[in-house]
């Protein structure tokens, strides 16, 4: 659990760095700022989501797990879990539930995520996460600086989300083949890309209620290999 708990604890003081050192920027940098982040992340995202093999299986596993997204409704549940520890801590800011659910997404989607949790619980080998946390931190500050104290508690979903990965990774490694974990960090990259365009503010997209298509192609790869052999 080392990794997944480094990476909770860099994104926590990153964060704070930005919101209270890296602050006091006019608003036409800070609007800057993000557009050059959007743009960025969009980058970052596109990228990877181009590392798919299997472009039928990605479309298929987006529809279907937006649709299973929106059924929940789990982008309401992440704001309103915002809203109330934000109400909870006294914090008298509205981009707190913002910044908590757009960090979340970004922080645990991703190969880096699940490949470096399942090094760390297998091997004990934190590299990856180390790496990960790196950069995680660099995003942390600009968001923070920007978005505020949300960031900072991003870092519990975080570490749940690699520490479960780390614990179970005995269980799942037979499960998470390459080929799996390829298609889960394309349709990851592409919910990346979403992020950056909500950067941009041409339109708002529900990104969180998409979360479910990064774990669909697990299961459709493992149910066709059933089927098949």
């Amino acid at each position: 659990m080392l990794g997944p708990l480094v990476n909770g604890i860099v994104i926590i003081i990153c964060a704070l760095v930005g919101k209270f050192l890296v602050r006091g920027l006019p608003v036409r940098f800070e609007e800057i700022i993000k557009k050059a982040i959007g743009l960025s992340i969009m980058y970052i995202g596109v990228s990877g989501a181009l590392e798919n093999q299997r472009v039928m299986l990605l479309i298929i596993s987006m529809v279907a797990g937006s649709i299973i997204g929106e059924w929940i409704n789990i982008d309401k549940g992440m704001f309103n879990v915002g809203i109330w520890v934000e109400k909870r801590l006294g914090f008298a800011e509205g981009n707190f539930s913002k910044g908590f659910v757009t960090a979340s997404i970004l922080f645990c989607t991703g190969s880096m995520a699940i490949v470096g949790a399942m090094q760390s619980g297998l091997q004990g080998n934190h590299e990856m996460l180390f790496a990960k946390s790196i950069l995680d931190g660099v995003i942390a500050i600009i968001f923070a600086s920007t978005m505020g104290i949300g960031v900072a508690f991003s870092a519990i979903p975080v570490f749940l989300y690699e520490g479960a990965i780390a614990l179970g990774a005995g269980f799942i490694k037979d499960w998470l083949t390459p080929e799996i974990i390829t298609e889960m960090s394309a349709v990851g990259s592409l919910l990346i890309a979403a992020l950056g365009f909500n950067f941009l503010e041409v339109k708002e997209i529900k990104v969180a209620n998409m979360i479910p298509a990064i774990f669909l192609p697990w299961l459709f790869i493992a149910l066709e290999t059933a089927f098949l052999y």
